[in-house]
């Protein structure tokens, strides 16, 4: 019978983080309307905002700074600058104050400051969340990791889409179980995952 199976972070005896507020500042990243109806809908999208505005609210509440990541997109295309579609969705908007930072690839961190804004906001630890798991938000969090970031995933703040099989001819990776995998993936060395109900 084989053992169970354990983390790097595990076999390593690293013990289980909790994030601490006063500690901490939330990165919420393509949460834009381009996610909300055609192909690029998000399986569970809903239920997905419904967390994370109660995730928002949480860490206003606390204090804890907030900045948002937005897609670029160019005219005609995804995230089209001319249409609703780069917008951040109204559940989880940003308010006066709040940080906004653009970018054009995946990685929230390439090309753009988004590295300054956070080290300007005096935390060492990261509480994110965000579309889409298995893109922009894994590729974020690989990357914070290597700049010094401690990161604490939000499983049920993020959403993600099927995808093609690309090992099974007509085959499909669905989103639950993309998610789930992703996850699984990040937190085998890049974070640790929690929910919206362990941020207090």
């Amino acid at each position: 019978m084989s053992a169970t199976p354990q983390t790097l972070m595990q076999m390593a005896g690293a013990k289980p983080l909790r994030p601490v507020l006063d500690e901490c500042a939330l990165l919420f990243i393509d949460f834009q309307c381009q996610y909300l109806s055609g192909a690029t809908r998000l399986h569970e999208v809903t239920a997905a905002l419904d967390v994370a505005g109660r995730l928002l609210e949480k860490c206003r509440s606390a204090l804890v700074p907030v900045v948002h990541v937005c897609h670029q997109g160019r005219p005609g295309g995804m995230f089209d600058p001319e249409t609703n579609a780069s917008d951040i969705v109204p559940q989880v908007k940003a308010n006066p104050g709040e940080k906004i930072v653009n970018k054009l690839l995946p990685n929230s961190f390439a090309g753009t400051d988004l590295q300054r804004v956070l080290k300007e906001t005096g935390r060492d630890n990261l509480i994110v969340a965000g579309f889409m798991t298995h893109m922009c938000v894994s590729s974020t969090v690989r990357a914070a990791l290597d700049l010094g970031w401690t990161s604490f995933v939000v499983g049920d703040a993020c959403a993600t889409r099927d995808l093609p099989n690309p090992v099974v001819k007509d085959g499909v990776i669905s989103a639950e179980i993309l998610h789930s995998a992703s996850l699984a993936a990040l937190a085998d060395r890049f974070a640790t995952i929690i929910t919206c109900d362990e941020v207090s």
